[in-house]
């Protein structure tokens, strides 16, 4: 049998999608374990962009590029705004 037809394969679990607040409350508990002051860096990641300001520890960083930086700040004004 001859099968032309290309097949795609992932090599990533399927995960559930998580909220912009699941993650971030997810990446605050991973950069307070690792001794970091968790505002500070997370501020210092959405002002810069840069994606050092988040520990890889627990996938902390792949979990916050997961959110565009522009939705995230809109939820933290949304979130604050809301109380």
């Amino acid at each position: 049998m001859d099968n032309k037809n290309t097949i795609m394969f992932s090599n990533q679990v399927p995960s559930e999608q998580k909220t912009p607040k699941e993650i971030l409350t997810l990446v605050y508990e991973a950069l307070e374990e690792r001794g970091y002051n968790p505002v500070d860096q997370i501020v210092g990641f959405i002002l810069s962009g840069d994606p050092s300001y988040i520990t890889s520890h627990n996938k902390a960083r792949s979990l916050i590029r997961q959110i565009d930086r522009d939705d995230l700040v809109e939820e933290l004004v949304r979130s604050y705004l809301s109380k």
